[in-house]
């Protein structure tokens, strides 16, 4: 096993990537609490897990609210007294809206989500690492966050936002046993499109979809999932501070 004992904080945790994440983590050994804001989905999964060599601990919440994501990463800690691995990975769209389009409520709603809560969560567990001496960040970016029209304006912020910190806190906190690592996926078979572009701008979503024939194929979350565990794990201890590109080869055209 590959994470046996390991303390892991997952968002995002109901579906997608992050339930793929969440299963094979407690899998490998690892005691993850998985964060989403659909509870019920969360208690789904719990039970898919009970014959594993890891547990999955169900914890409702918003990565939106500050104070909340505060005092979870406290309570992890007083109850398991460290916090190996801490994965951001829950994220939403912005319907694709281009710049002339967005309004202050959707930019704050996305950055609030992708980019804020994030960072948030990335202090606190740093401050924690810094006293434990070890610890390792994988943040969920986006091929958007490397590209400058794969979403619209609020989502591609974001996410090349996602990458600057990534980068920033690996360097920084690089001699102190802290690494932080980025994934940069493609288009992968999750629900985050599906709810995140419901009342698409037809400009936006025309002008993000005419590089789509260049993409070879859709990813699946067990493929991103298994990328997710080999940062976390000791099989990456050289990689530091820089991003994953996952996505079947698509922004190599």
């Amino acid at each position: 096993m590959k994470l046996e004992g390991k303390i892991a904080v997952i968002t995002g945790a109901s579906a997608g990537m992050g339930k793929a994440m969440v299963l094979l983590f407690a899998k490998e050994g690892a005691t993850v609490i998985a964060i989403a804001r659909r509870k019920e989905r969360l208690d789904e999964i719990v039970l898919q897990a009970k014959d594993f060599d890891g547990k999955i601990i169900a914890v409702q919440g918003d990565v939106a609210v500050e104070k909340d994501m505060e005092d979870l990463i406290d309570r992890v800690v007083k109850e398991y007294g460290t916090l190996d691995i801490l994965i951001n990975n829950a994220g939403i769209m912005d319907e694709m809206m281009p710049v002339a389009e967005v309004t202050d409520e959707l930019w704050n709603r996305v950055i609030d989500v992708n980019l804020t809560g994030p960072f948030v969560l990335c202090r606190k567990a740093v401050q924690q690492m810094e006293k434990q001496g070890q610890g390792n960040i994988i943040n969920i970016a986006s091929a958007g966050g490397l590209r400058g029209a794969r979403a619209g304006a609020a989502y591609t912020a974001s996410k090349f936002g996602l990458v600057g910190l990534t980068k920033n806190i690996g360097y920084m906190y690089a001699t102190k046993g802290i690494r932080c690592s980025a994934i940069c996926p493609g288009g992968v078979d999750t629900e985050i499109g599906a709810a995140g572009v419901t009342h698409p701008s037809q400009f936006g979503l025309e002008r993000a979809m005419s590089g789509m024939g260049t993409n070879p194929r859709s990813g699946s979350p067990d493929e991103l999932a298994n990328v997710a565990l080999f940062l976390a794990s000791d099989d990456s201890s050289f990689v530091n501070g820089t991003t994953i590109t996952v996505d079947g080869g698509w922004t190599a055209y």
